[in-house]
């Protein structure tokens, strides 16, 4: 049975992992997502991390479920064959510079002419006005101006430290995947196309104010915006390893101190409460740090899941996909890739009981469905290797 997206065709003109993240997952739902690429080169991520036989494995997560045509853009030709695929497309998706997809010819007017119905979605950094709109932008620049990296400052040096992950760009992926079903939900209903636009900074901001920036939603004073962070590092050191564990209610908390043995915490007047808990965080960790580093990880873990007390080992990575629980949800899936080999990757996260998602395609190599998507727009074998010869397509 196809998945939930089943039917809709989707035009990926984005490269990097902020637009090419959010496409696949609505390819892992079922969409026909085409790719449009460089002939030759393709997306840059292709040469990024991890290799095997030449080909990234960032790139394969972020791509698969994808057809990729190889078509040069800044040839008139080009421009008119992307136009007759954007007339039978549901999606239109570019994270260029604000600006850059008029000046090429694909700006969301233009492309409004040839189908009303469209969903024409703009990725950008910034947005689309502002000094900062026309700035060059990478993942750790939208963590230092969004407050993420000053969120993840170290409590002893205060020096504002980056996550190693690239969290804006996946955030603003999968908010544009949000975005992008939405859209489409509403065109069932009213019959209309719309414009979608989405920046990482306003992304990356908005996913912080519910925690990260909580302090500031009181105007005027009285809150300590600086202060109110509710996250606290529960990472633990054992004689053997380190865990992680953590209470917020009352009865938590009384587990935890019988699973630590110190009765004398509950009569605390910094803890007795879980607000005074969360104000004096600092000197409750550090109590619970002296009594946890003097046995193993596996001896706290059985004492805390006794008396109910939310707790994990913290795994290394190559731990991870081997865990039971891991293992239980079905989470990673191994394949082999034409080129890379036998692979493994996670399932999509969402499971749908009607209609299930599934890999149906591999991420494809640049242009690998050149000739494929356009034999389905109607051009002939003689008018494909025109094309080829003429440096159009790749």
């Amino acid at each position: 049975m196809p998945g939930p997206l089943d039917g809709y065709r989707i035009i990926d003109t984005t490269s990097m992992i902020s637009g090419p993240l959010g496409a696949m997952l609505l390819g892992d739902q079922g969409a026909d997502v085409i790719k449009i690429e460089v002939p030759g080169t393709g997306d840059l991520v292709r040469f990024l991390g991890a290799k095997r036989n030449g080909t990234s494995a960032t790139f394969l997560t972020a791509n698969r479920n994808k057809r990729s045509v190889a078509l040069n853009l800044k040839e008139k030709k080009g421009l008119e064959i992307l136009k007759k695929m954007v007339l039978e497309a549901d999606v239109f998706l570019q994270n260029f510079r604000p600006g850059v997809a008029d000046r090429m010819g694909i700006g969301e007017e233009t492309l409004r002419t040839i189908n009303p119905r469209l969903i024409y979605v703009s990725i950008s950094g910034f947005g689309e006005q502002g000094p900062y709109s026309n700035k060059r932008v990478y993942d750790p620049i939208i963590q230092a101006l969004s407050g993420l990296a000053d969120i993840q400052r170290d409590r002893e040096s205060n020096r504002p430290h980056m996550v190693r992950l690239i969290v804006p760009d996946n955030l603003t992926a999968m908010t544009s995947a949000q975005a992008i079903t939405a859209a489409l939900l509403a065109r069932e209903r009213t019959g209309k196309g719309q414009h979608v636009r989405l920046s990482m900074i306003d992304a990356m901001i908005s996913f912080l104010w519910t925690e990260g920036m909580a302090g500031y939603t009181f105007r005027g004073e009285g809150v300590d915006g600086e202060r109110v962070t509710l996250s606290q590092d529960l990472v633990f050191e054992t004689t053997d390893g380190y865990i992680s564990t953590g209470a917020v209610s009352d009865s938590e908390w009384k587990g935890l101190v019988r699973a630590l043995e110190k009765p004398e915490w509950l009569n605390d007047p910094r803890f007795q409460t879980p607000s005074n808990r969360m104000a004096n965080a600092e000197a409750r960790l550090a109590l619970m740090a002296k009594v946890i580093e003097e046995n193993t990880s596996r001896y706290w873990l059985d004492r805390l899941e006794a008396e109910s007390v939310p707790c994990a080992p913290v795994l290394r990575r190559r731990e991870v996909f081997k865990h039971p629980q891991v293992l239980a949800n079905g989470l990673i899936e191994e394949s082999e890739h034409p080129v890379a080999g036998p692979i493994r990757q996670t399932r999509p996260a969402a499971r749908f009981s009607e209609t299930p998602t599934e890999f149906r395609r591999h991420a494809p190599g640049v242009g690998e469905h050149t000739r494929e998507v356009l034999q389905e727009l109607g051009l002939t074998a003689l008018e494909l290797e025109e094309l080829k010869e003429k440096e159009i397509i790749g």
